[in-house]
């Protein structure tokens, strides 16, 4: 199985502070160094997939920037092939507030180009082999969606926190075969409406320490979290964890109940070490901890 992601790439500014939300003062000492990281969805779920073993590759907008520059050697040292084309508004950006308990806070630059189409060329016809496309929520991604579907590849998607009537994630959510998404802020109803209108067959709404719940149009399975069996350090890249984990299970022909196993150990695991290359479980790491 050879994955391809498509968007979500970026730099992260990781902010420890002393608590969520932060008080509202002048200024505040952060409880740690304020760090610059290669990540955001897309970048975490493909690092997830390789650590699994999968092949995996990236399409995405990158500035002509040095964050940027940054973004795409990073992908030459990990041996992801990303094909990249010019971002008109430069390279994404967030800032991610980070509390001592692993909760975070981000806030999203705006600099995505209302109107903005990815060149054909870096999507038609797809890069050889693949059989399984993850879009991220990108606003130019949804344009893709249909090429997608009509290439014959099985498509997920994130919805993130979503709240189950933001009109911005429609496209994504009846457009994809699996669906995650946050039980943040999701409203009751809102998975069930996945299944009977959109594509899916399934939908998955993680709820962090509470574990996560499968929707099909069977029913609803329900599975606790697992034990991270460390501390907590960073809740950075942990849905994206669970997503790898489960596409891998998934695109596998593994069973829901597996596949929703495997997901809730490699997220439980990646908050037990700060985002980044190194923290998303091995294949042997994920086989060694479904035993206990």
């Amino acid at each position: 199985m050879v994955f391809l992601v498509i968007g979500g790439t970026g730099i992260d500014t990781v902010v420890p502070v002393a608590d969520l939300p932060v008080l509202a003062a002048d200024s505040a000492r952060p409880r740690g160094p304020i760090e610059d990281h290669v990540s955001h969805t897309g970048t975490c779920v493909a690092l997830g997939l390789a650590a699994l073993g999968a092949s995996v590759q990236m399409i995405d907008t990158v500035g002509d920037d040095e964050p940027g520059r940054r973004v795409t050697a990073a992908f030459q040292r990990w041996g992801i092939p990303l094909r990249t084309a010019t971002a008109p508004g430069g390279t994404r950006r967030a800032v991610n507030l980070m509390s001592p308990d692993g909760r975070r806070l981000s806030l999203y630059d705006g600099r995505d180009v209302p109107g903005y189409r990815l060149p054909e060329q870096l999507y038609q016809p797809l890069p050889d082999g693949i059989r399984h496309v993850h879009v991220t929520i990108v606003d130019w991604a949804r344009h893709l969606l249909p090429s997608l579907r009509a290439a014959g590849v099985t498509v997920s998607t994130d919805l993130h926190d979503w709240d189950g009537t933001d009109p911005y994630h429609r496209d994504f959510a009846l457009g994809a075969d699996l669906v995650f998404v946050s039980g943040v802020r999701l409203a009751s109803g809102a998975a069930e409406r996945i299944l009977a209108e959109g594509a899916a067959s399934r939908v998955v709404v993680t709820r962090g320490a509470d574990g996560a719940d499968l929707y099909t149009r069977d029913g609803v399975t329900h599975l606790d979290a697992a034990d991270p069996g460390a501390p907590i350090v960073d809740t950075n890249g942990a849905g994206d964890a669970f997503a790898a984990a489960f596409l891998t299970g998934w695109t596998a022909g593994k069973s829901d109940g597996d596949c929703l196993r495997d997901g809730v150990i490699a997220g439980a695991y990646a908050c037990t070490r700060a985002v980044g290359a190194d923290s998303f479980i091995t294949r042997p790491g994920l086989i060694s901890r479904r035993h206990h």
